[in-house]
């Protein structure tokens, strides 16, 4: 009777910790169910984050793309406006050189006549008179010729100074167009930065979900 009592026992036992095991291993696959949903709960947090931050960054890019494209806009009609103010200002300056030279030629038609005259009144006076007046229409034509000198250097002058002005704004728009270049040069360096960095979290996020996975697995196993 004692062997059959004692292997009685040991199954009772046996059962008993076979039960205590099966309980443990439940509990242990609740706490691993747990876990599981907590770390997909996370990931998907985290995912969602990185997206959102992402798409944060793409409005304010473009938010600074528009900026961009409203202030060259501004540049550029700041510039036509210049040019425009610089061509009128040079055709104001012809138009008055215009005015004078046509003022300088009545001075001379009247200087011609009056010079006509006095030498028909010197003819009638007497040869000194005569002599007199050549060397006065000699003086006016000295006069004359440095009065065309300086109307042909004020035309030259101001024909230098409207030259001037536009290559200064043409190289005021080279200037403007080197720096747009420039800008748009950077801003695409910063949304490939952009870029490079949301792969870059996505690629880590993507092996932390892995490294988990393989944790979940193992526990399993």
């Amino acid at each position: 009777m004692k062997p059959q009592v004692l292997e009685s026992s040991n199954e009772t036992d046996e059962l008993l910790e076979a039960q205590v095991e099966i309980r443990h291993l439940r509990e242990t696959m609740l706490i691993l169910r747990e876990e599981l949903e907590t770390q997909r709960y996370e990931r998907d947090a985290a995912v969602q984050g990185a997206v959102q931050r992402s798409s944060d960054e793409i409005l304010q890019l473009k938010d600074t793309a528009s900026s961009l494209r409203d202030e060259l806009e501004s540049l550029r009609y700041e510039k036509d406006a210049a040019v425009q103010h610089a061509i009128q200002r040079s055709a104001d300056e012809i138009q008055q050189l215009k005015r004078t030279a046509t003022s300088l030629r009545d001075e001379l038609e009247s200087l011609r006549y009056e010079k006509d005259a006095a030498v028909q009144q010197a003819v009638q006076r007497s040869n000194d008179e005569i002599l007199q007046l050549k060397s006065t229409a000699t003086s006016l034509r000295d006069e004359l010729e440095s009065l065309h000198f300086e109307k042909d250097a004020a035309v030259q002058q101001a024909i230098q100074r409207s030259t001037d002005e536009i290559a200064q704004l043409k190289h005021t728009a080279g200037n403007l167009r080197d720096e747009l270049e420039s800008a748009r040069y950077q801003l695409e360096e910063e949304v490939q930065k952009m870029r490079l960095q949301n792969q870059n979290e996505i690629q880590h996020l993507k092996q932390t979900v892995e490294k988990l996975r393989d944790e979940l697995e193992t526990k399993h196993a």
